[in-house]
């Protein structure tokens, strides 16, 4: 009987997913190896069950690499919180004859792909291929993880439409994009639309805000923006600014439920962030009489599912030949598991060892560097209160009179918009 090996798909889809699976099984079968497709991620064999599988043949995959989606669904299970959903991974897996596992995902399930090859002890050769559009894995060389740039192709021509409604109709438009740690995509979209404003949580500085302080920079540029003669605009808000505010503040706001996922984590998609923050704003300007036109909108499921660009396929198909070429011994022979990646046009195994925090335990998280050139480039087109503003008499003049305020309150109230 051939030697096994494993595919499943954890966390939220991403494109690519599919070219992932295609290469897997391709080379796979070259190297007469039998390969099984997971159904849902971790989900089933958390249970102990082993008849949600299929099994995959080239004639299954061969077109399957320029679609979105995942033929072998995704799920968040967690076999990771309980030691018997652990075992009963290992076991199912036995069970089932896998000597090796593939997994693609992105932090969460690269920490139960660790866990599952570290209960193994070395019994099962665990891959794990790094997917997410929140770009947030630490990879080598600052290469993305995969389905980040579709999903930034895709949210910048979405982003282009709404620019152009917003110039048409006079208004404004909150958008948020997906990232719960890291603003990678935010700023990605934000930057190659040319957004009048990108808020991403890293230039906060702090692990908790407060809305009013995200307001604060909201309303700075749609006052500076009126001042510069324009009464539109368009603001993209990274997700995961929603994590940032603390919990009791947003279970306060009328309609709003914090829940939490199997990873512990705030389910970001049932917080109408766009919605909350729009509120606010009209609020604010209401207070002074006045009345603004601003459209909320979230963009992210839009985006997971997205016919791969051509990048993204050309990466993950070596992605997926590295995972079955380093399960066959062609790479790092010594260690049972680790996270595949591309460095310099060469494929390179990471140690699952090398991607635990140790502060935290979990997987590391790549954030967006403030100090880096990509960020100040990015942050010196946007619309913003500086402090070069507030240092110009007759622009200072000029935005507290917009706010309705005298030049003291202005400053009082948002001069701490420029230390960030």
């Amino acid at each position: 009987m051939a030697e096994r090996v494993a595919i499943l798909v954890g966390g939220g889809p991403a494109p690519g997913i599919n070219s992932v699976i295609n290469a897997v099984t391709i080379e796979a079968v070259n190297n007469d190896l039998e390969v099984i497709g997971i159904y849902d991620g971790f989900e089933h064999l958390m249970k102990g069950r082993t008849d949600m599988i299929r099994p995959l043949n080239i004639s299954d995959v061969s077109r399957i690499h320029i679609e979105g989606g995942s033929i072998l669904r995704t799920s968040r299970a967690n076999p990771t919180k309980k030691t018997e959903d652990l075992q009963n991974v290992l076991k199912s897996l036995k069970d089932l004859k896998i000597s090796y596992l593939v997994t693609i995902g992105g932090d969460d399930t690269a920490f139960s792909a660790s866990a599952v090859s570290k209960v193994s002890g070395g019994t099962i050769r665990v891959a794990h291929v790094p997917k997410t559009i929140d770009n947030d894995l630490p990879l080598p060389g600052g290469m993305p993880t995969f389905g980040f740039e579709t999903a930034r192709h895709l949210g910048t021509e979405l982003v282009y439409n709404l620019m152009q409604d917003s110039r048409t109709t006079n208004r404004w438009y909150f958008v948020v994009a997906m990232g719960r740690k890291a603003g990678h995509l935010a700023l990605g979209i934000g930057k190659s639309a040319s957004a009048a404003l990108t808020i991403i949580g890293e230039e906060f500085r702090k692990e908790k805000i407060t809305l009013s302080e995200v307001c604060d920079v909201l309303e700075t540029t749609i006052l500076k923006r009126r001042v510069l003669g324009r009464n539109d605009g368009l603001a993209i808000i990274a997700e995961g600014i929603g994590e940032m505010i603390d919990p009791q503040e947003l279970a306060n706001i009328p309609g709003v439920t914090v829940e939490r996922d199997p990873h512990g984590h705030i389910r970001l998609s049932e917080i109408p962030l766009a919605t909350i923050l729009k509120r606010e704003i009209q609020k604010r300007f209401a207070q002074r009489g006045e009345k603004i036109n601003i459209i909320d909108v979230t963009l992210g499921y839009e985006l997971r599912c997205a016919r791969p660009i051509p990048f993204d396929i050309d990466y993950t198909r070596t992605l997926g030949y590295g995972a079955v070429r380093f399960l066959l011994g062609d790479f790092e022979k010594h260690l049972s598991g680790g996270m595949i990646c591309v460095e310099n046009g060469r494929i390179r195994i990471l140690p699952f060892e090398e991607l635990i925090d140790p502060a935290t335990g979990r997987t590391k998280v790549r954030m967006v560097d403030i100090n880096s050139e990509h960020y100040r480039v990015a942050r010196g087109y946007m619309i913003r209160l500086t402090k070069k503003d507030l240092q110009d008499t007759t622009m200072l003049s000029k935005l507290a009179n917009a706010a309705k305020m005298n030049v003291e309150e202005f400053l009082k109230r948002f001069s701490w918009v420029t230390e960030i």
